[in-house]
């Protein structure tokens, strides 16, 4: 049984677009919805949430079996990290399977050295609360960009995207060598 390459392809840029079109909607008990974002929390830490967002895209170039659903459940698993931390209790839920826990531990690792006071790029005195609430929204921007299918990459494929540039991200060229 052969598969028609081009119809393929075509079917594929068509459920992609059509998916494009047709906003999700999230059920109503997805994690992490009711936090209210502070007016501008975004655009006064914008650099701080690229940093992270970058952090997010270079760790699933290097681990190609990392998915959508495994940045999600890393991501929030960090935030409501955060949240306890922010209200002065220290509690983790680290992620079980490894890929997730690897971003977690990736990100938690991350925004740690961010807050050295010796380091070159510094975030300032960015409170935890504030670090939470761009968790949050990155968590969002996840859910909206990606399908909700277990192997689903389209969020990892926007991140990518906003980084063009970056030589850390430029995927692999095939080995395989066509006459």
């Amino acid at each position: 049984m052969s598969i028609d390459c081009p119809a393929a392809c075509a079917y594929l840029v068509s459920a992609n677009r059509y998916e494009d079109q047709h906003q999700r909607t999230l059920p109503a008990d997805t994690p992490l919805l009711d936090v209210r974002l502070m007016p501008g929390i975004i655009e006064a830490h914008q650099q701080l949430l690229s940093a992270i967002a970058f952090t997010v895209v270079k760790f699933s170039a290097e681990h190609r079996e990392a998915t959508d659903p495994d940045l999600l459940a890393a991501i929030a698993a960090l935030a409501n990290a955060y949240k306890t931390l922010a209200s002065g209790i220290v509690y983790e839920q680290v992620p079980a399977l490894p890929v997730q826990r690897d971003l977690y531990t990736t990100l938690a690792d991350f925004l740690a050295s961010m807050k050295q006071p010796n380091r070159q790029v510094s975030f300032g005195n960015t409170r935890d609360s504030e670090v939470f609430q761009l968790l949050v929204f990155l968590y969002r921007m996840g859910l909206m960009h990606t399908n909700g299918r277990p192997r689903a990459r389209r969020f990892i494929e926007y991140l990518r995207g906003q980084f063009p540039n970056a030589q850390e991200l430029k995927q692999e060229q095939p080995r395989i060598i066509v006459p």
